[in-house]
């Protein structure tokens, strides 16, 4: 017979896509305000493994990832995605487009989850029509893709980024600061 256990505290990471680089200032700011002070701001990425975005927010895309320094409960990932989804809506242009994209997600031991307001087969609902995709699984020392990973959640470098966030992450857990 299995006993429930509440799980750990998970580790916030915020993907952040836009046009205009310097919209990442504020943007932080604003996150920083709901969710806590950051840890590890990655690096710009190129977002061009699709067009999608393209015709609302131009192109060329790039993309920062952002990690918070405190630990929230998982059950929190649902409200996270709906505040962001309210945030980038302080930022369209003049047609109502979106100029920002902001998808929260979250790191553990064992895989990196996303937020996301679509269904689709492997996406479990979580609350106020939000799911959650597990993206990545952390297994034999590194993160592995699954047949629905995103093309730009397989590449090397975001790998060693969430590597970095990962490691942050049992570094707290291990120092009792939860």
């Amino acid at each position: 017979m299995s006993t429930p256990q509440l799980p750990l505290p998970v580790k916030l990471v915020i993907s952040l896509f836009m046009r205009d680089k310097g919209l990442i200032r504020p943007a932080a700011e604003a996150l920083t305000d709901r969710f806590g002070g950051l840890d590890l701001v990655g690096p710009w990425f190129p977002f061009d493994f699709t067009k999608y975005y393209q015709v609302e927010m131009g192109s060329p895309l790039y993309r920062r990832m952002v990690a918070f320094e405190k630990l929230i409960p998982s059950e929190h990932l649902a409200q996270i995605k709906v505040e962001t989804i309210k945030l980038e809506q302080c930022y369209l242009n003049i047609d109502g487009k979106r100029k920002i994209n902001i998808d929260p997600g979250y790191i553990t031991q064992e895989r990196f989850v996303l937020a996301t307001a679509k269904n689709f087969a492997h996406r479990i609902y979580l609350d106020q029509g939000i799911y959650a995709d597990l993206t990545l699984i952390y297994t034999k020392g590194s993160f592995k893709p699954l047949p629905w990973t995103y093309p730009d959640y397989q590449e090397k470098k975001m790998h060693d980024y969430l590597e970095r966030v990962r490691n942050k992450y049992l570094v707290t857990l291990k120092s009792g600061r939860v």
